[in-house]
């Protein structure tokens, strides 16, 4: 059966006021930043990278999730007519865009969240927020509104409100209208009220049925908001964890753990045939090279990566090992701006893996099944109608052989290339990863 392309697809995420170089504050002036990023297509094109999720584009007070306009993009980065020619440039490059949607807050610059604080009760917006005039906020203003989870510089909609819900649908519209967006990321999707969600993928598959949703969630039962009523993916932060730890604890039961609970063979698994979006680190989180012990251990890591199953998605600047580690609760040293892409090593592995993904359906389709484990090894099945390949990480400094039924006739290697006659065991080497296709 053939895959919608959002589950066959590897992500490239840009976080665009770093990666652009924009003033920390919003300054008032208006700088053509964004065009940057068609600078960006040759290399994303070299690394198998068939879609971009940008962070926040619209107008914001500071770091882009203080929304004031949803339909403007943010003067630091330039005009919609610049990230208008942006979109067309990818879109021409066979490169798809999600956007991040921020609905649940807005900043305080907000044009509704101003008229509000100008005109009290005389608003025709108070109802667009939570709040309560006869208290006050920690800024004085006479007045007292929910912030996200205690961010008063992050003021919670109200999307009870159906004039809100209408807003933010109609802003969509526009995003689909000017820039041909094939998708969303929805920001604290965990926050949303689910009869928004609802209402939000009736509006955008109604316009497009391939039209991607998803959304950030960082814990609980992804079930409850991944199903056909609301949400099509959403970011897998179990199986984020599992991998930096797996490696830096050398106890690969912990990753192998994760990936049976979610996707194993058992009839109880909890998310088969679904697929979340798997990464190793994004804008919010230490840059997975600052994070793991060992460096030697990337390339197996991004191989198990691209390896499970889900929908892999690597930010910006991590594809050749790019350091970096939040100070004292400042996230900027995690969105730098880049002049230019680096190519190396590990840019070269995983750009074979994502072309590798991108040509076998086990990879991005398959089953998922464990075939051998211990703590320093994993061995894992993806099997569908077309293929069956098996991948295997050995964290140990000795090379590994194994034996069984498995490995039996004509192996290739799929990312090396190396082809192999087996007669009921391989030979792993020390520090791999490998991706192997047997044929029968």
């Amino acid at each position: 059966m053939e895959q919608i392309w959002y589950n066959k697809s590897n992500i490239y995420h840009i976080y665009p006021l770093g990666f652009c170089g924009a003033p920390l504050e919003n300054d008032g002036q208006t700088h053509s930043r964004i065009e940057k990023v068609a600078g960006w297509i040759p290399h994303l094109q070299a690394m198998g990278m068939d879609t971009v999720y940008f962070g926040p584009v619209f107008e914001s007070d500071r770091h882009g999730y203080d929304t004031r306009d949803y339909r403007k993009i943010d003067c630091r980065l330039g005009t919609n007519s610049d990230f208008e020619e942006v979109c067309r440039q990818l879109h021409g490059a066979g490169i798809r865009i999600l956007l991040d949607g921020v609905f649940n807050h807005v900043g305080r610059g907000f044009w509704a969240f101003q008229d509000v604080l100008h005109n009290r009760e005389r608003s025709p917006y108070l109802h667009w927020f939570h709040i309560s005039l006869d208290g006050d906020s920690p800024y004085g203003d006479g007045l007292w509104y929910e912030g996200w989870e205690g961010h008063f510089d992050l003021v919670k909609l109200n999307l009870k409100n159906p004039e809100v819900v209408d807003y933010l649908l109609e802003s969509v519209d526009a995003w689909i209208n000017q820039f041909q967006v094939d998708g969303l990321r929805l920001d604290v999707a965990y926050m949303l009220d689910r009869d928004f969600l609802r209402r939000l993928r009736q509006r955008v598959k109604g316009r497009r049925e391939d039209f991607f949703l998803l959304g950030e969630i960082i814990h609980g039962d992804y079930n409850q908001i991944v199903n056909g009523d609301m949400l099509d993916s959403c970011t897998n932060y179990e199986c984020y964890k599992g991998l930096y730890s797996s490696f830096n604890d050398q106890n690969l039961y912990e990753i192998a753990y994760s990936l049976n609970r979610q996707f194993g063979p058992e009839q109880w698994a909890l998310y088969k045939g679904k697929h979340l979006v798997t990464f190793a680190d994004n804008h919010d989180v230490n840059r997975v090279a600052s994070v793991i012990k060992d460096q030697r251990q990337l390339p197996l890591l991004y191989g198990l990566l691209f390896g499970i199953p889900g929908i892999p998605c690597i930010y910006y600047g991590s594809e050749w090992g790019l350091q970096g580690e939040k100070g004292n609760g400042d996230d900027s040293p995690l969105r730098p701006s880049l002049d230019r892409p680096v190519q190396n090593g590990l840019s070269q592995h995983i750009a074979r893996l994502a072309h590798l993904r991108s040509q076998h359906p086990a990879l991005h389709s398959g089953s998922y099944r464990q075939i051998q484990l211990d703590n320093t090894l994993l061995v894992f099945e993806r099997s569908c109608e077309e293929e069956t390949l098996y991948i295997a990480v050995n964290t140990k400094e000795e090379a590994k052989t194994l034996e069984g039924q498995s490995w039996h006739g004509q192996a290739k290697e799929l990312i090396t290339n190396q082809v192999v006659n087996l007669n009921g065991s391989v030979t792993l080497p020390r520090v791999s990863v490998t991706y192997w296709e047997i044929k029968r």
